[in-house]
């Protein structure tokens, strides 16, 4: 964990799925603090961004 929070080394998925278990919080909450930090217009923004962007792709496939 230390060696995380020093920026020595980054997380792979699956162990960013297993610290956010134990936090008891979904991955994507954690990745929404580590690009918007703790401001919530910020990650407001971020997931709204996101959505688009699902609907987007999910749009996209359905053409295929």
């Amino acid at each position: 964990m230390s060696t995380l929070e020093r920026d020595l080394k980054s997380p792979t998925l699956h162990k960013l799925t297993e610290l956010c278990e134990v936090m008891e919080v979904h991955p994507l909450t954690l990745l929404t603090l580590a690009y918007a930090g703790d401001d919530l217009r910020q990650a407001d923004q971020l997931l709204a961004q996101v959505r688009q962007q699902l609907e987007t792709v999910t749009k996209k496939s359905d053409t295929l």
